[in-house]
């Protein structure tokens, strides 16, 4: 029996999406297109890499920015605005003056990187997420979360990622 030729090019087809999905990243919108937020995602391993002689390399660099880092002074943090830290994956806002607050740079919606805080809000450039300064809560979508807590630290006039 002959496999009819449709059968075969939609086969053929789903192969092929299949392999596109496969070789994209999270939050890629074209399966590899270039973005105005490049991916710098390293990739996560689950199991110490071992040299030919059995021993244990070095546990893979964190992305966390390490604790006690300054990130800036409190003179760089503008009253009702903020200041995106995209290096160390933060945002420092600072909604009344004296009162500092920081977030996840990370949109929740797909991962882009936040790069302005303006008019009260933290924005996202990839699909417009807009964030409120005060406490992170989503005021425009696409996203429905807002963005997670970071501990920081005021002494004197520097700002300290806790």
């Amino acid at each position: 029996m002959e496999t009819p030729r449709r059968t075969v090019l939609v086969a053929g087809a789903a192969g092929a999406a299949a392999l596109v999905a496969g070789c994209s990243n999270y939050g890629d919108e074209g399966g590899g297109s270039t973005s105005a937020t490049p991916s710098t995602s390293r990739p996560e391993t689950t199991q110490p890499a071992t040299s030919g002689t059995g021993t244990t390399s070095a546990p893979p660099e964190s992305s966390a920015p390490p604790a006690g880092e300054e990130l800036a002074k409190t003179a760089d943090i503008p009253v009702g605005g903020g200041k995106v830290f995209a290096d160390q994956k933060v945002v420092v806002t600072q909604p009344t003056s004296g009162d500092f607050k920081a977030f996840s740079a990370i949109c929740t919606h797909q991962g882009c990187t936040v790069n302005k805080v303006a008019d009260g809000t933290i924005d996202c450039p990839c699909h417009g997420s807009k964030y409120n300064i005060e406490d992170a809560a989503v005021v425009h979508g696409p996203a429905t979360r807002p963005l997670p807590t970071k501990q920081i630290n005021v002494s004197g006039d520097s700002i300290v990622l806790a």
